[in-house]
Parts: structure tokens; sequence; C-alpha cells
């Protein structure tokens, strides 16, 4: 899970990310405002923070124990009621909120509900939060664009590479620069598209006709990088005069390679690391 920090009026708030779901330290908020463990217990004994709660949970956890979570409601009216975040999790099977131990550690909640915690303790953070929450969204979404456009513009750069091998190993010198010569090229580019994507470009238009562009512009940056590395190897394998069946083979099974490479946990460390 990578870890990142929002700093917001002086406050260093540390985030994780469960799959799509981003976790937002309300344990670092909370110290903004007192005692941590203390802020946060007052905030979940209340009976409108517990149905906020519980809410959620129904919306998006299949597995919440709702007769517990009655019976805490019900509980909450009494002067002598306590919840943590512990004893939440434990009674209910809650997912939104989770408990972190040693360094690095605290209570983090899914950021719909941080931000409700952020309202509760003081509006006014609450929208400088959002602010901030906003702006690391949008440098991640920046990021991500530019490195799927590298990559387009890497498999944009080797298909000169490629049409050029189709055109001196393939298409007679007398078809240079003709519409035989886009027969020629069009078949090489779908034998690619079928290695890696399993259709070739006409499939795919059949498939989406609603989708703008080609089956390229709407592949992953791993479907790009790989697709980048396909056109180099059939320009050697067209120069080395491997027949089309041949080619096929070694583009599908390298594509397969370099695919389950690329989406392993440490490949995609690593691809990070490199942004």
């Amino acid at each position: 899970m990578a870890k990142k920090k929002l700093v917001v009026q002086g406050v260093e708030i540390s985030l994780f990310q469960r799959e799509e779901a981003e976790y937002i330290c309300i344990s670092d908020i909370a110290q903004k405002f007192g005692e941590a463990r203390i802020v946060i217990a007052n905030w979940m004994r209340n009976r409108t923070t517990l149905r906020f709660l519980g809410k959620w949970e129904e919306l998006y956890n299949p597995e919440f124990n709702r007769i517990e979570f009655d019976t805490l409601l019900f509980e909450s009216g009494e002067n002598t009621f306590t919840m943590t975040p512990t004893k939440w999790i434990k009674t209910t099977g809650a997912i939104g909120i989770e408990v972190k131990m040693g360094r690095g550690g605290g209570t983090f909640a899914h950021k719909d509900l941080a931000l409700g915690f952020c309202y509760w303790a003081s509006p006014e953070f609450q929208l400088y939060v959002i602010k901030e929450f906003q702006r690391l969204k949008e440098d991640e979404a920046q990021r991500l664009s530019t490195d799927w456009n590298v990559k387009r513009l890497m498999s944009k750069a080797n298909f000169h590479i490629h049409r050029e091998a189709v055109r001196e190993n393939l298409v007679p010198h007398i078809d240079w620069n003709t519409k035989r010569e886009a027969i020629f090229q069009a078949s090489e580019t779908d034998l690619i598209n079928l290695a890696l994507f399993g259709m070739t470009a006409k499939e795919w238009r059949i498939a989406n006709p609603n989708k703008k562009g080609n089956m390229r512009d709407h592949a992953s940056t791993a479907q790009l990088l790989v697709l980048s590395n396909l056109q180099s190897l059939n320009a050697k394998l067209l120069k080395w005069d491997c027949d089309k069946g041949q080619r096929f083979q070694i583009l599908h099974e390298s594509a397969k390679e370099e695919l389950s490479i690329l989406v392993s946990q440490r490949a995609i460390k690593d691809i990070k690391k490199l942004k």
C-alpha cells in the first residue's frame, strides 16, 4: 500500500491506498484538536456519528453486522456509552475504519468518513483538507496522464521502425508508398494487435462503436510498453526472415510474459518510482 501525506495548516496527515480507496489518518487530524485518542472516541460515541458510519458500511460493506450495529446504536443513548475504533471494527466487521499499529500507525478512515470527522472537529479545517486532497489527486492524475503519453509516444516512435522493417522485408519495391503497401502494413499491425490485444483493429471497432480513436488509444500503460517492445521484436523477426506463423507465436508468448511481469507488484512499484 503506497503511503502519501498531506500538509494542511502545518498538520502532516498520512494516507494510504487500498485498491482504489483512499484512507486518511484521522489520528493525525485529531492531534490538532487535543489528545487524538480522546477526540476520536468523543466523535465515535456520538449517535449521529454512529448513524453516519453505519450507513456508509451498509452501502459499501456486504459483511457489515447490522444486528450488532443496532445494539450499539441503542446503547449510544446511555451516558456511560463508549466507542473506540477497535471496538467498532470488532463488533460490526466495519471496513471504513482501520487501526494500524507501530511506527506510522494510527486510526485511518476512508476519505468519506475522514472528511465527516473533519467537519465534526472543524468545518473550516475540513475545507482546507478537501482543497489539499483535491490538489493531490490532480497532481496524481497529471503524472498518470504524462506517464501514459510517454508510453504512447514510445509506441508511435517504434511504429516507424516497424513500418520500415515491413517495407524493406515484405513489400516489393514497386509497391512502396501505394495502397498495396498499406495492405502489408495493416496486416503486420494486426498481427501485433492479435498477439497483444487478442483482436484486430476492425474487430475492436465493431466491438466498441462509440469509442473514439483506436484500440491503442485505449490501452493501459503496461500494454503500451509491451506494444513498443513487440514492434521492435517483429521488426527483427522480419529481418531474420521468420514466417508469419512463427512470428505470431513468438510475439504472443512475449506479450503474455511481459504483461505478467509488468502487472506484478514489484514491477508496479518500480514504475511508480520512475514517475
